[in-house]
């Protein structure tokens, strides 16, 4: 059955006073993390739409190593297509539930390629997000976190993604604090990304979660964005001090490091 669900309109209501809040916070995590800059070459649409699928319940080190193995093992997309499922949950048994991946791996090729009679989807770049986004959330294991994912780091698109670390981190900020899932946080957040910083403030808000605003032990009291925070919790977090960890892993993510072959 086909899913249904569309990119938010930008003409929906909402406060002001929010819209500037994300660019003021935007901001402030350009000043502390940087202005990350996407890699020059474009990772090819149905490798973002795998390598997402592989990012799934995991870190992005164990993703990308299962991204990387399954591509020496099988050079083309028609290969894995081809394969046996046994092969293909031992190419990426390193990323996590590997027998679920494999199936939907699988699956989700058989489907592309009977819809549209090809493996190679750049026929995308000349369909408009709403149509992209469509497209992509129709075929069986694609939600809205990974359909935007391929529209933003493939396809360079403004769009916003909404992951875990995400989804908490505006909750806790008091932007979306009514949305009760991710999908409903990316609906409430796409008019209000300051123009042309929808990969820089998804890229920093994942970066934060990681080091600062964790699932856990936020460090509340070594958080920058301490006075903009609406968490219930964080003054009594605050008194608990801990070293955010220097862990390179926490800067690396999947999707920016996907190369097409």
């Amino acid at each position: 059955m086909k899913k249904e669900s569309k990119l938010p309109s930008n003409t929906g209501s909402y406060q002001l006073g929010a819209k500037r809040k994300v660019a003021h916070i935007a901001l402030l995590l350009e000043e502390l993390l940087g202005i990350p800059v996407q890699a020059r070459q474009r990772a090819k649409p149905l490798d973002m739409l795998i390598a997402t699928i592989l990012s799934q319940n995991t870190n992005d080190q164990n993703s990308y190593r299962a991204f990387t193995n399954l591509r020496e093992k099988f050079p083309t997309w028609e290969d894995v297509l081809n394969a046996k499922t046994s092969s293909i949950i031992a190419a990426i048994k390193t990323g996590g539930m590997a027998n679920q991946k494999s199936a939907r791996i699988k699956n989700l090729l058989k489907e592309i390629k009977r819809q549209y009679g090809t493996l190679d989807l750049s026929f995308l770049k000349k369909k408009t997000n709403e149509e992209i986004f469509e497209m992509l959330i129709s075929l069986d294991g694609v939600g809205t976190k990974t359909a935007s994912c391929v529209i933003l780091f493939s396809l360079r698109r403004e769009i916003f993604p909404v992951d875990t670390h995400i989804f908490r981190i505006c909750n806790r900020l008091g932007i979306t604090v009514h949305s009760k899932t991710p999908d409903q946080t990316f609906e409430v957040m796409q008019p209000l990304i300051p123009e042309g910083k929808a990969y820089s403030f998804h890229t920093n808000l994942i970066r934060f979660g990681r080091k600062v605003c964790k699932a856990n032990n936020p460090l509340c009291g070594e958080c920058p964005l301490y006075d903009e925070c609406a968490y219930p919790e964080k003054e009594k977090r605050s008194m608990v001090l801990s070293a955010p960890s220097k862990r390179k892993e926490f800067d690396f993510m999947i999707l920016d490091n996907v190369s097409g072959q």
